[in-house]
């Protein structure tokens, strides 16, 4: 049984339909579950009330956003409510007219909303377009106090980035979670598929063990073609390879799912193996935070202290 200082996380790692409230009904379902298993704290994976919408440009998706709090988070949080569960659930956000972001939404336990975290690195890449859609965040990285303490919360592509993991971790997170929308080109999975996932898996545990704290990645499964409501995109569209996973502060991946299917991932985290991580490997007291100046800039082809 998990003591005080340790909680169950659970990952929903799911397919995505055409039909959004059909969608909406299965996560909510999920996330029932997962609770029902043990999990205390449950995440869903990126913009999952559509099918990743992302593979064209298309002034009529923007449609599919919806205001934060919404009917999705209506919907969460009574599940959040009922089952006495923290959900971290990744939206659509309509903002305002004309201003849209990629934003996860923290719920309580008591259904209320903890805070948002919008997406700070918005990628541009074949049948990855988000640019189009979403503004880039400006409620910078987050740590949200919730009932198994802090946690954080990424979305997708800002898993590639170090400084955000780093600044979540500086501000308590013991926990990071990165839903996410990552697949393969159906051309490209037979030469590159192998190393692409490792890429991408090495890289979150690197987070975890660079930051001594738990990661949680959780992906989206299945064939897509961008079909929303019977309009698709023309061509081969992205197989999308689950893999979800949990790692643990020394970066070992404790609870993996299979890259063909639907699978909720229950997982422990132990705060005793956290505080012993960093206890054994100090990297945050050998830290030179008198030396990191030279990040804020984009490149190093001018001195360090000029900036153009």
């Amino acid at each position: 049984m998990p003591t005080k200082l340790n909680y169950r996380v659970g990952l929903v790692q799911m397919s995505c339909c055409p039909d959004p409230d059909a969608n909406l009904d299965k996560a909510a379902d999920r996330v029932r579950e997962a609770a029902r298993e043990g999990a205390q704290v449950v995440c869903l994976p990126e913009l999952f009330r559509a099918q990743y919408f992302c593979q064209r440009e298309d002034i009529a998706l923007f449609d599919l956003a919806e205001p934060i709090p919404g009917p999705s988070t209506e919907r969460l949080s009574a599940v959040a409510r009922e089952e006495k569960v923290v959900v971290v659930a990744s939206l659509f956000e309509r903002r305002a007219a004309g201003l849209y972001h990629n934003t996860a939404a923290v719920l309580h336990k008591d259904g209320s909303l903890a805070g948002l975290y919008r997406k700070m690195h918005i990628p541009d890449d074949p049948l990855y377009y988000e640019k189009f859609y979403f503004t880039p965040g400006d409620l910078g990285f987050k740590a949200f106090d919730t009932a198994v303490g802090k946690i954080g919360t990424l979305v997708c592509w800002d898993q590639w980035y170090p400084e955000g993991a780093r600044l979540t971790a500086l501000q308590g997170a013991n926990l990071l979670f990165y839903p996410t929308a990552i697949g393969w080109h159906p051309a490209e999975k037979e030469e590159y598929g192998e190393a692409q996932y490792d890429a991408w898996q090495t890289i979150q545990r690197s987070h975890a063990i660079a930051n001594g704290l738990y990661v949680a990645a959780v992906n989206r499964v299945g064939m897509e073609h961008g079909d929303v409501r019977g309009n698709r995109v023309d061509g081969p569209g992205l197989e999308f390879w689950g893999g979800s996973f949990l790692a643990d502060p020394f970066g070992r991946v404790i609870a993996k799912a299979a890259h063909d299917k639907e699978e909720i991932l229950v997982g422990e985290i132990d705060l005793h193996l956290l505080e012993d991580t960093r206890r054994n490997w100090p990297f945050l007291r050998d830290r030179r935070i008198d030396a990191y100046q030279p990040i804020v800039h984009r490149f190093l082809d001018e001195p360090v202290g000029e900036k153009k």
